[in-house]
């Protein structure tokens, strides 16, 4: 009965298996939809870029788009420049502070720990927006304005406590055994951290890093706000520039091939790092 009921079974798995494929390609092609189209918009002319009602494949092939983001005010190697030295110290910040702020509250018996962490994760949902003007008169007032240091503060404030909530999860799912056979050795807990947890936690310490640079590089209001010279601008604040044509209209040609640009670097950095990506975020959901 059983192995005569089983070959009527598997039709269905396999059924819905390829539903499940289905639909998997169905989203990832809705998804991917918009930035095909982006990508062939910045490769039309900027009269056909214009043009209403618009074209969905360019007629042809026009690099003017590129050329003009190029040599857009100061060049747009200095706002890359600008925007990966802002990310590399968003990021630096962010593991020297929430490296060993997860490793405290993972492994060390402080009072009220758990209210800490509550605490933490509560100012995650305060609106980053309404941080801005006392965030502004304290940088103002450290001399930190329309600096890279200033504004890599500022990402820093505002990816911390998520960066502080991976940590803690990466240490928590460090076996304690480990902890007490590196005590009786007689390590103390800066060497443990050191030579045995940061080498196990490894995927958590890219994830931080990898979210860092992406909401570093994304920014906008806050880069807007505090960079105040052009030379100092970033990436994203280039294009609220170039978006602008002659007499207030968009130059969407040009929006879409700034917009192309400003995606290659995340994409690059995720595909390198996926894998440890993964495991991080997996970091301490099983035990």
């Amino acid at each position: 009965m059983t192995d005569a009921a089983a070959p009527l079974r598997r039709p269905r798995v396999r059924r819905g298996e390829y539903l499940a494929g289905a639909i998997c390609v169905a989203v990832i092609a809705i998804m991917l939809w918009p930035l095909v189209m982006s990508a062939f918009a910045s490769f039309k002319s900027p009269a056909e870029a214009a043009s209403v009602p618009p074209t969905y494949l360019p007629h042809s092939f026009s690099f003017d788009n590129y050329r003009e983001i190029l040599t857009y005010h100061a060049g747009l190697f200095s706002y890359v420049w600008n925007s990966l030295s802002v990310a590399g110290l968003t990021i630096l910040f962010c593991l020297a502070l929430s490296v060993p702020a997860g490793y405290a509250l993972a492994r060390f018996p402080l009072p009220g720990k758990e209210v800490i962490f509550l605490i933490l994760l509560a100012s995650m949902m305060l609106p980053f927006q309404a941080l801005l003007i006392p965030l502004y008169l304290l940088l103002n007032d450290l001399g930190l304005m329309a600096s890279k240091p200033g504004l890599a503060v500022l990402h820093t404030i505002l990816q911390l406590p998520f960066s502080i909530y991976l940590m803690r999860n990466s240490f928590e799912a460090i076996p304690k055994e480990m902890e007490e056979a590196a005590v009786v050795d007689g390590a103390s807990s800066f060497f443990a951290l050191r030579r045995i947890f940061l080498p196990l936690v490894a995927p958590g310490v890219v994830t931080v890093a990898l979210f860092a640079f992406i909401t570093s590089w994304n920014e906008f209001i806050g880069a807007l706000i505090l960079m105040n010279h052009e030379d100092s601008f970033t990436v994203p604040v280039m294009m609220t520039g170039v978006m602008t044509g002659n007499f207030g209209a968009i130059n969407w040609g040009g929006l879409q091939a700034s917009v192309i640009i400003s995606i290659l670097p995340c994409l690059i950095v995720y595909l390198l790092l996926q894998r440890y990506y993964i495991s991080g975020l997996l970091s301490g959901a099983v035990k």
